[in-house]
């Protein structure tokens, strides 16, 4: 897992790597950040001696970043049972439009696909911490099952029956929409939802479509998810209502597009939709604050 050389600038370089891999796995570029820098802590607190019998340093700490991910998942779980409402994944903005000065913030360096989508990353939360591991690392990186089983401490074989289990739980993988149709649909979203087109949102909405809200405890929304065109269309011309001076803007988010709510230049909300046949199937709203830091402007 890796082929960098035993030099600080190599080990260094691995960083972009390492975050991207443990954002897949975390669902959380601040947890991800720790974790990177967990295992960065790990291989400087080794004696020089052992370090240099290391042959490929980018694959140990690939293999520890990858284990630290695997503990913080299980204790995850735990903590998930106790959150307040839905717990979805941290939404990530695009770094050219909201680029921190320094470059300090995990969100910079992770590369935008189909991985990080908001649809993957939820049905990745549905896998089992290890199921979770082997396929990430095999179906999304691409590493053999030999060297995930030194992650996992498991043989080959149960990794790569791990990774087949974790694949049928996302189920056959539906034609990607492409950014301009979802463009087109999420524009008229918000169009509809800024005039309170109650009857156009309906339009745009496919009848069974479902919209999920993370607040954390610490900001108002809805604690169980919104079943039905007809009963979010209405929840959200009633937001319309009791939402003045709120902003909406057509904004990427993980990779594709989607809209952010602004209140005096505050970053409030971060909107993920899941499109198909021209109607939105699924949304997903973060309005957690402690979620939305990578989306707070600079200066």
């Amino acid at each position: 897992m890796g082929t960098v050389g035993n030099s600080t600038d190599g080990i260094a370089g691995e960083r972009r790597h390492l975050i991207n891999v443990a954002y897949r796995l975390l669902g959380s570029a601040s947890e991800a950040e720790d974790a990177v820098q967990d295992a960065y802590a790990r291989w400087y607190g080794l004696p020089r001696s052992r370090r240099e019998e290391i042959l490929s340093p980018g694959a140990w700490l690939t293999t520890v970043t990858g284990r630290i991910c695997l503990d913080l998942l299980g204790s995850a779980r735990a903590r998930r049972e106790r959150y307040v409402g839905a717990w979805l994944p941290e939404p990530l903005p695009d770094r050219t439009e909201w680029d921190h000065a320094d470059g300090s913030d995990p969100a910079d360096q992770i590369v935008l696909d189909e991985s990080v989508v908001m649809a993957f990353l939820v049905v990745l939360e549905s896998m089992t911490p290890a199921e979770r591991v082997a396929f990430v690392l095999h179906d999304v990186f691409r590493y053999p099952f030999a060297e995930i089983a030194d992650v996992l401490g498991r043989t080959p074989a149960a990794c790569k029956q791990l990774a087949a289990s974790a694949r049928r739980r996302v189920g056959v993988a539906r034609a990607p929409v492409t950014a301009t149709g979802q463009a087109d649909v999420v524009r008229q979203v918000k169009e509809a939802w800024e005039t309170k087109d109650i009857e156009a949102l309906v339009g745009l909405l496919d009848p069974a479509a479902v919209m999920t809200a993370d607040g954390g405890g610490t900001v108002g929304t809805v604690l169980r998810p919104v079943e039905g065109g007809e009963r979010i269309a209405g929840y959200m011309v009633a937001i319309a209502d009791m939402a003045p001076g709120l902003e909406l803007l057509e904004r990427s988010v993980n990779g594709v597009p989607g809209l952010v709510a602004q209140r005096a230049g505050v970053v409030a909300t971060v909107a993920s939709f899941d499109v198909s046949d021209g109607r939105v199937t699924r949304i997903w709203v973060v309005r957690n604050p402690e979620k939305l830091r990578p989306w707070a402007r600079e200066g």
